[in-house]
């Protein structure tokens, strides 16, 4: 399997607070099936200010530390960047790093408050060729009252990612509902872990994987956590990844309208 959004680098965010915790946490992700790890520390204007050339450096040494150790785990770099007005220019820049270089980012909205022009940040983001990969909608507090929101964003080209530990539970009942709700009906392009440390919050995503096969089955439930986060590796376009159920039986004439939607989003023509 192949984790898409985990705070794996030591000392940098609200993940793990040292190398040691960042070691045990690879050896949990290597028992648990994960080969691959996108380490994904957060962007957080006035909170966590890291940038794409430091974090990849931390994770070129912590790479290194891997192989000495004889952790059979692959790093790459990334980062859950928190959704800020006109953040295009970061991403070209490389400020804020897209996942391994490719065309995917991880984009965290506000957990507390839907964030102003919400829907047009991200749509943005979608019209300048990126795909937006929208992390853990189910955790919101807002989610209930603007489930269209992510319906729309997925629609207009984003993935949403949901986190496996929220599907089993590990968050509440609420976020475990909404995990549900998003796998069910067929809008969760990805699952993956979010972890910050071990324990409740480790790298595992395999009980999950089978929860979600229990949802939707097996073909799409590895589409979640291997062929699809594959194809960021290989940063192919999204129009040439196995698009999620809900878009899967979508006709050509419903695809122009949604481009069609995010044109008039820019022009102001709806609301």
């Amino acid at each position: 399997m192949i984790d898409l959004h985990c705070h794996l680098l030591p000392g940098i965010d609200d993940g793990p607070p040292d190398l040691a915790t960042s070691l045990a946490m690879a050896r949990i992700a290597v028992d648990d099936g994960i080969d691959t790890i996108f380490c994904t520390p957060h962007i957080y204007p006035g909170l966590y200010e890291n940038n794409g050339p430091d974090i990849q450096r931390r994770v070129a040494n912590l790479q290194l530390i891997l192989r000495d150790k004889g952790i059979a785990l692959t790093l790459n770099y990334g980062a859950d960047a928190h959704l800020v007005p006109n953040m295009l220019p970061s991403v070209r820049s490389g400020k804020v790093p897209t996942l391994g270089g490719s065309r995917y980012l991880l984009l965290e909205p506000s957990h507390h408050v839907r964030p102003p022009r919400f829907r047009e940040g991200v749509f943005a983001l979608v019209a300048a060729g990126y795909t937006p990969v929208i992390t853990h909608p189910e955790r919101l507090t807002w989610v209930d009252d603007h489930y269209d929101d992510f319906v729309a964003l997925a629609e207009s080209g984003a993935w949403l990612q949901v986190t496996a530990g929220a599907l089993l539970g590990r968050f509440g009942q609420v976020a475990q509902r909404f995990s549900e709700q998003f796998i069910e009906e067929g809008w969760t392009a990805v699952l993956a872990s979010d972890a910050h440390t071990i324990n409740r919050r480790a790298p595992q995503m395999a009980e999950a994987r089978e929860r979600a096969a229990a949802l939707v089955g097996v073909a799409e439930a590895t589409r979640m956590v291997v062929e699809r986060p594959q194809a960021v590796l290989d940063n192919l376009p999204a129009e040439q990844v196995h698009p999620v159920p809900a878009l899967a039986t979508q006709s050509a004439p419903n695809k122009g309208k949604i481009g069609g939607l995010i044109s008039r989003w820019f022009s102001g023509s709806t609301r």
